[in-house]
């Protein structure tokens, strides 16, 4: 299971270690003690031993701020939802440090990285608590950085350390193409988030369900770091030469926070964060231990029909 932030619910997750796979939570914008909550109650339903990953962003330093783009921003976004306040931009992130010290706390299986890599007193302490460093890496530069910091696998390829593909991975047939390639394990993201189990909006899983790959795109427009989503009508405004420029991260995403919330409320996937990968219209409305279960036994049985690991 990847560790998607805001759409990591323990419903989920537990699914996930129940249909055989590894659980995942991506606290980006969870507190400390949210984090605490969210593992305790994890453990509660899945067992002190459930394979559990945890994962947050490594912070920019920080962001040079423009107040006129800024408000060239806020004009823009008010086509989309309500008002959005001079000081939206000025909201924070939460405490890194804090959060590093929750999630080696909870003691998961495994903390994961993305968009650069923890200073090395943190890799030591996760590794006194036994707990292994998976590095998401997008390029094979970053990817070689992060081996040689001493990550334990790299999402990514072209490393010595274990391999595990993410991307695109929603069903048996592109698991096993990914083991044919190298990999040592396959992640999934958006192939879970129409699972009863994930809790998203009804708008938003329809709209996943309904996508090709070219309904999807990659952007700045919702939190000023890259990630997908599906081409709503802000995202395409956004890919328009007139549009005005992503604030750099954390303050475009404080900036479309009004927009955000209000489409939430109001079911409108046109102002939603609807993240989708390129394989959306692969996800499944089956429950999250059926799709974790099928997709390990398919694949086997692909790579291998008589062998044991091909039955669940």
């Amino acid at each position: 299971m990847a560790p998607m932030a805001g759409a990591s619910p323990v419903a989920l997750a537990a699914a996930v270690t129940d249909g055989g796979g590894m659980a995942a939570c991506g606290v980006l914008g969870m507190s400390p003690s949210v984090i605490a909550e969210w593992s305790s109650s994890f453990r509660a339903q899945s067992g002190p031993t459930a394979p559990l990953q945890l994962n947050t962003w490594i912070p920019d330093p920080p962001a040079l701020r423009d107040p006129q783009k800024e408000r060239k921003m806020r004009d823009f976004l008010q086509r989309f939802g309500p008002e959005v306040p001079e000081a939206a931009g000025d909201a924070k992130v939460v405490d890194f440090e804090a959060q590093v010290a929750a999630m080696i706390e909870a003691k998961p299986t495994v903390i994961s990285s993305i968009m650069g890599l923890y200073p090395q007193e943190v890799v030591r302490k996760m590794k006194e608590q036994k707990i292994k460093w998976f590095a998401v890496a997008t390029t094979v530069s970053e990817a070689i950085e992060a081996e040689a910091a001493g990550a334990d696998a790299i999402i990514v390829d072209a490393v010595k350390v274990p391999v595990i593909a993410t991307g695109g991975i929603a069903d048996a047939r592109q698991a096993a193409a990914a083991f044919v390639l190298g990999a040592s394990a396959v992640q999934i993201g958006t192939g879970l988030l129409r699972c009863p189990e994930a809790g998203i909006s009804r708008v938003w899983a329809d709209a996943l369900g309904q996508s090709r790959p070219e309904d999807t795109a990659a952007t700045r427009a919702f939190s000023g770091r890259l990630g997908r989503s599906m081409k709503t009508a802000y995202v395409l405004a956004c890919q328009q030469e007139e549009a005005p420029e992503p604030a750099p991260y954390p303050v475009q995403r404080g900036l479309t926070t009004p927009m955000r919330t209000q489409a939430a409320k109001t079911e409108k996937l046109d102002g939603m964060m609807a993240w989708a990968g390129q394989s959306a219209g692969l996800a499944s409305e089956k429950s999250a231990r059926q799709l974790v279960a099928d997709v390990w036994i398919g694949a086997m049985q692909m790579l291998d029909p008589t062998s044991p690991l091909s039955k669940h």
